[in-house]
């Protein structure tokens, strides 16, 4: 079972993708709001291409008032991170009503170091709140390493840094 939201009401709506072919286009209703709205399945290429793609880490949003628990898959290259809008270009998209937290709000950059292991650079978008690690923000134009465990503030959401490595720390 996948969950998708409203976009008038943001009501979570559970169905099986499985039930229906790759590709195809599905109408919902709301059940809380009656507003109607489509969604396309992807193709079974773009979920090969998809897998294809090794994960080398995520972002845990932690749940709160404007959302609900969620598990962003962070790719090697550049991650933007920022609230989900209709027609923004990003590839980190939060699913949230969090008002506090802009549409391009940081990035994540993904490398790997000389032993192959990934490596972790967060940067500003610049966002009109700042994005702080742990407790300090991070300055214009600032990049900063930071590691598994490592806690990411955007606004009012809280992400944490899962790599898999169990090195619980930031630079």
């Amino acid at each position: 079972m996948k969950k998708i939201r409203c976009p008038k009401c943001d009501e979570p709506i559970a169905f099986d993708p499985a039930r229906y072919e790759p590709g195809s286009s599905l109408v919902f209703e709301c059940p809380q709001c009656g507003k109607q709205f489509r969604i396309r399945l992807p193709a079974r290429r773009e979920e090969a291409e998809e897998a294809a793609r090794p994960v080398a880490g995520t972002l845990l949003v932690v749940e709160n008032a404007f959302h609900t628990e969620q598990t962003l898959p962070l790719y090697a290259g550049r991650n933007v991170i920022g609230r989900e809008v209709r027609g923004t270009n990003i590839n980190c998209p939060v699913k949230t009503v969090d008002p506090s937290m802009d549409t391009l709000h940081c990035r994540i950059d993904v490398d790997t170091d000389k032993q192959g292991r990934p490596r972790f650079t967060l940067s500003d978008g610049p966002s009109g709140t700042g994005t702080f690690v742990g407790t300090e923000i991070l300055g214009d134009r600032e990049r900063r390493r930071i590691e598994d465990g490592a806690i990411i503030t955007l606004g009012a959401t809280t992400l944490i840094l899962q790599t898999g490595s169990g090195d619980a720390q930031t630079n």
